[in-house]
């Protein structure tokens, strides 16, 4: 993890901050002398258990770290809770969009139903895209007051370009969100606002347990010139370099944390 003490004082704000890729970010940026809230559907009586992993990377005994329970679908909840982040910090200096739902049944595209397409859409696409709105226009609107760098940054997947016909309202969700990456990289950059986006490729997560027996094969073959799964950890370490400003002149840069496994080959 990298481990500075610069951004004290300064707030992330992790959706889906609770488990898997979202708690390894966390960790990270808390590792890197962040506050962190992290945000869940969940009560906050069952995520005691991430909070004290989040506090156990703390490198200051100033930093802090609250959950807020919100779904990010929800305009009125996110609202509600960037107005109690604001409260309690002041406000948000990085912004990671990390929550997302995976499709309740893998279906063929031709069997796939409006549902299901809904709910991705909301969570994984419209949920990102107005939180980040609701952000920047804060985040402006407090310009005069900031310090140093302040982020964006948009965790989609390498099923942004890698068609799963499965589950294809998976893919368009990612795909949405690394269009949304570009486009608001190209509307805040004026502000001093860095956006960008990662896409992990395999990463042991609990989202990924159903198919470990399937992609332990595949790792062990060709899939990946890289050959184990990657880590939340792996992601994390690559939101930390961009929440601490250390890719400059790169507006709406992606970073690809897949193994090797989109890189073509012959």
């Amino acid at each position: 993890m990298a481990t500075s003490n610069n951004n004290s004082g300064k707030l992330a704000l992790v959706t889906g901050g609770t488990r898997g890729i979202g708690l390894g970010i966390a960790k990270c940026l808390a590792a890197s002398g962040f506050d962190v809230v992290i945000t869940g559907r969940r009560d906050k009586a069952d995520v005691a258990d991430s909070l004290l992993d989040v506090a156990q990377s703390f490198i200051t005994p100033t930093q802090r770290v609250e959950y807020q329970q919100a779904d990010v679908s929800s305009a009125t909840e996110r609202h509600s809770m960037l107005d109690a982040i604001d409260g309690a910090f002041g406000g948000v200096d990085v912004l990671v969009n990390n929550a997302g739902i995976a499709p309740r049944v893998r279906a063929d595209i031709l069997e796939a139903t409006e549902e299901s397409f809904d709910d991705l859409i909301g969570t994984n696409l419209k949920g990102p895209y107005f939180l980040t709105q609701a952000v920047a226009k804060r985040m402006i609107s407090r310009q005069e007051k900031e310090r140093e760098h302040r982020s964006i940054i948009n965790v989609s997947s390498v099923s942004a370009t890698v068609a799963s016909v499965n589950r294809g309202d998976y893919c368009i969700s990612k795909a949405g969100i690394a269009m949304a990456t570009k486009l608001w990289a190209a509307r805040l950059t004026q502000f001093g606002i860095g956006v960008y986006e990662v896409q992990p490729g395999v990463i042991a997560t609990d989202m990924t347990a159903g198919v470990k027996g399937k992609y332990d094969a595949l790792i062990e073959g060709e899939l990946l010139l890289d050959k184990r799964w990657g880590t939340p950890n792996d992601v994390g370490v690559a939101v930390a370099m961009l929440a601490t400003g250390q890719l400059p002149y790169a507006p709406g840069a992606v970073l690809v944390l897949d193994g090797g496994l989109t890189l073509p080959r012959l």
